[in-house]
């Protein structure tokens, strides 16, 4: 069950008192100057968007259709073909800042550090010792699992942390996309 304002929405089976939905968890791929990218979107918005050929994009897509207890579908919708729509533009330097609505679906601490993601600007870079003190937590190691486990790729940009001393560490991606992205914002 997922909490929605206060309200709660069942996915799957519908249970007395709760509201049913039903909806399609629908995903495409996409073309980009470093490789190819799956895209899902639910209910109107963008839950997950992962580089293929690596076993995260699987397990991530996997792991949110469980919880939504929705099988994904191919298929292009209006917000998906936005959202391509915007990811070509930042890839030619034509935007740098997605306007896409966005779900994010993880724990709270989890949707507490990709929230503060957005903060970091075009252009710049953190550390991980930063995202630690923005929400509140003591631990770097925490945020960068939490940063790690980003299920919105480049849209929330896990990309513009870095390792305190100025090197690329971690990237779901693969750190040559990580550095490859960062030049393109000018942040190395």
């Amino acid at each position: 069950m997922i909490d929605i304002a206060g309200g709660s929405i069942k996915f799957g089976n519908n249970i007395e008192g709760e509201i049913m939905i039903k909806s399609e968890l629908r995903y495409e791929a996409i073309k980009s100057p470093i490789g190819d990218i799956i895209i899902a979107e639910y209910l109107g918005k963008i839950v997950f968007l992962e580089f293929l050929g690596n076993n995260r994009a699987k397990m991530i897509l996997d792991k949110i259709s469980k919880l939504l207890d929705i099988k994904p579908q191919k298929g292009p919708t209006p917000i998906l073909k936005r959202a391509e729509k915007q990811l070509n533009q930042y890839f030619v330097g034509k935007l740098r800042d997605f306007d896409l609505p966005i779900q994010l679906i993880g724990t709270d601490f989890q949707k507490s550090v990709w929230r503060q993601l957005n903060s970091i600007r075009f252009g710049d870079t953190k550390d991980y010792g930063w995202m630690a003190k923005k929400v509140k937590n003591n631990s770097a190691r925490a945020a960068g699992q939490a940063i790690g486990k980003n299920p919105i790729s480049i849209i929330v940009p896990c990309r513009r942390v870095i390792g305190k001393n100025g090197s690329l560490t971690g990237f779901g991606g693969g750190l040559e996309r990580k550095k490859w992205l960062l030049e393109h914002e000018g942040a190395l």
